[in-house]
């Protein structure tokens, strides 16, 4: 089997995401990508996740030719690529349609910073991205919502902030793996609904102090990090 192994670590980062409540009945997809092969693995189209396998999991190049599977991939692929091709330091992608993240994305509202969960994973707020023109999702559509990730990030580090909101539609995550993407979507889900009873309890609330947002973020993903334990 081609790529078993990126297969097989794209079905668990998928099951992931239902195990943490992020997706409904077929919603939603990961993948992951082998760079020295320059081939993406990613969730088939629509198939129900309790009937998933590793064998199920399509391979595309990265300009979207199928070289293994017979079934159709996420329809959400060609974002999924732009990612890979415009973010070169990320190796997999998570994308649902949770409840809380969604929302904001579908207020066309980022997820301001309120306090230190959040900015233990995410160097800033969530950003979201401009509206696609009539033109854009007349045409290639999920290229366009790729290529409008990336327009956002053109000042900003995906590193830093690995997500997203893309306006009236949902969130999209990534990391140095599948799992890794997977992780930081479940991240991204607690932390918009958290903002979103800060505000219910006081609507005035102001985001964190620039200093405790960067001693958070950095202690744990800085240079100097010392979050943790030290590998080995």
């Amino acid at each position: 089997m081609l790529l078993k192994t990126l297969r097989e670590e794209v079905l668990e980062a998928n099951l992931e995401l239902v195990h943490r409540g992020l997706v409904l009945y077929t919603f939603g997809n990961a993948s992951g990508i082998d760079r020295s092969h320059g081939l993406v693995a990613i969730k088939p189209s629509g198939v129900p996740y309790d009937e998933l396998t590793p064998e199920q999991m399509v391979i595309s190049d990265l300009k979207g030719k199928i070289v293994d599977g017979t079934l159709r991939p996420s329809s959400d692929l060609a974002t999924h690529l732009e990612l890979y091709k415009h973010f070169p330091s990320i190796g997999g992608v998570a994308h649902s349609h949770s409840e809380f993240a969604t929302a904001w994305a579908q207020a066309e509202t980022p997820i301001p910073c309120f306090g230190t969960t959040h900015a233990d994973s995410f160097h800033g707020p969530i950003p979201v991205t401009e509206r696609l023109s009539t033109s854009e999702i007349e045409g290639d559509y999920e290229l366009e919502t790729g290529a409008a990730i990336c327009r956002t990030f053109s000042k900003l580090d995906p590193n830093a902030i690995p997500a997203v909101l893309v306006a009236g539609h949902a969130p999209f995550c990534w990391g140095a793996n599948a799992a890794e993407a997977a992780h930081h979507a479940v991240i991204l889900e607690f932390v918009a609904r958290m903002a979103l009873h800060t505000l219910s309890i006081n609507a005035e609330s102001r985001p964190l102090a620039r200093e405790l947002h960067d001693k958070h973020f950095l202690r744990k993903h800085g240079r100097n990090a010392y979050y943790g334990q030290v590998k080995t």
